[in-house]
């Protein structure tokens, strides 16, 4: 069983890391692509705009129910523990593998369309700065935890995972959510920014920003002062001008 749960946890991962490439194309309308965020089938507007906002509705759906503590201690009485993450790694990536699948996209409006060389070099500089940034920010607090590896991983050597603790690595003595203002700075840095773009681009925010209420419920129940301390300190998405985090016991 440890083994299969083991392939499990590789296959779930491998699936993310696909749909995770294929995501950084499809936002920066990257070439070669058969379908992006402004390219492929066009739709009736009632029909693009219903289609788009169940998907990002689903996917945010998804996301925020199966990441919750009290879901997770369900869910581990129908599936082994072991494999709970690699789970919800695999059912996110569906999710927004359906996203990238079925997208309709809507090229008009143009609300904003940059030429100048220098400010198409900067706007790829901070859409790439971006995902960087989110893909460092994983491994500072355990990439392979965070996707469901070490799981499998520990319960194939029949080692037990050690508790949760929290400290804060590099970007997170300076923003609480590294992660999250990647993915900002990622969809909102186009040098054309389409109707359809903008709606990704501000329904996603809006999904971050209540992921992260939800997110912080869950940290102050299990870290207690220790949280609410840090967050006293440290700025949600941007650094806060003329505060100093000290080094300290974010989650791992």
């Amino acid at each position: 069983m440890a083994i299969l749960n083991a392939v499990y946890g590789v296959v779930a991962y491998l699936f993310f890391l696909a749909t995770f490439l294929y995501a950084i194309g499809f936002v920066g309308n990257l070439p070669l692509l058969p379908r992006t965020i402004d390219s492929g089938t066009a739709a009736p507007l009632v029909e693009t705009l219903a289609v788009n906002l169940a998907l990002l509705g689903l996917f945010a759906m998804q996301h925020s129910v199966m990441a919750r503590r009290g879901f997770k201690r369900w869910w581990t009485r129908v599936i082994p523990e072991a494999v709970e993450r690699s789970t919800f790694v695999l059912a996110a990536t569906a999710a927004l593998a359906l996203l990238l699948w079925q997208w309709r996209p809507m090229a008009e409006p143009v609300l904003w369309s940059v030429s100048d060389p220098v400010g198409r070099f900067a706007l790829a500089a901070v859409f790439w700065l971006g995902w960087g940034g989110l893909l460092v920010s994983t491994f500072l607090i355990n990439h392979f935890e965070l996707f469901g590896l070490r799981q499998v991983w520990a319960n194939l050597r029949g080692q037990p995972l050690p508790a949760p603790v929290f400290h804060t690595p590099l970007f997170y003595r300076h923003v609480r959510h590294p992660i999250y203002l990647g993915f900002v700075l990622a969809f909102w840095a186009t040098p054309q920014m389409t109707a359809g773009h903008l709606l990704f681009a501000a329904a996603s925010t809006g999904y971050i920003l209540i992921g992260i209420w939800f997110e912080e419920r869950d940290l102050i129940a299990q870290f207690g002062q220790r949280y609410l301390a840090y967050r006293q300190q440290v700025g949600m998405l941007l650094p806060r001008i003329g505060t100093r985090h000290r080094k300290g016991p974010a989650q791992s």
